[in-house]
């Protein structure tokens, strides 16, 4: 499920980003190294794991708080009761992420852990747009942002073209925490939209981006 998901973004001309439970220098399993050639290209790829090591049973439960990280919100397809796909979610929690879940099939208990997180309050996710809407991404303010992404993007918006900024100064000037103000900087780095400089700050560079 994982390499789908990175496929339907790369397909869509999104940008992805794997997260690793071993070092960058080892693809597990073996046969998607063509794919992590690809997300390298269009996207990162990260661990905090250093290079050579192994992909430990262990290890990937615990690179889900980077993935929980990362994201806006997650989104839980298809979990049973002891799926790591719920501790991705507990994790995204505790960070203060959306937690979302899809609901599926009640016999066989493939989907148990899933209505779980909907007895719990997750958002029940029936289309894409349940998921664009409590990210605050719209279809109209989608269709908004294509037409014009710099005039609409929370972060741009406060960037003069070719000035640099650090992190608490961006921060103050969008009203975003420094966490969420991380995450959107690295996607627009990867996006072409922002460049990181000396001394960790930030420049905009694209005036149409």
């Amino acid at each position: 499920m994982d390499s789908a998901a990175h496929l339907g973004a790369l397909d869509a001309d999104g940008v992805t980003i794997a997260v690793f439970g071993c070092g960058v220098d080892i693809v597990y399993p073996p046969e998607h190294a063509a794919l992590a050639a690809h997300i390298s290209e269009r996207g990162a790829l990260v661990s905090e794991f250093p290079p050579g090591a192994s992909p430990l049973p262990a290890y990937f439960p615990q690179r889900n708080r980077i993935i929980s990280g990362l994201s806006l919100a997650v989104v839980i397809v298809e979990a049973a009761k002891k799926s790591g796909s719920l501790i991705t979610a507990r994790h995204a929690l505790d960070q203060g992420r959306e937690v979302l879940a899809v609901p599926g099939n009640i016999l066989g208990g493939r989907n148990a852990g899933a209505h779980a997180l909907l007895r719990d309050g997750a958002k029940l996710v029936e289309s894409a747009d349940d998921i664009l809407e409590e990210i605050h991404l719209g279809v109209g303010e989608k269709e908004s942002r294509e037409a014009n992404p710099a005039s609409q993007d929370p972060v741009l918006l406060y960037m003069t073209l070719g000035e640099s900024y650090d992190l608490d100064e961006l921060s103050s000037l969008c009203g975003m925490d420094r966490i969420k103000l991380l995450q959107r900087l690295l996607e627009l780095e990867l996006g072409g939209a922002v460049q990181r400089v000396e001394g960790g700050r930030f420049i905009r560079f694209c005036g149409s981006c």
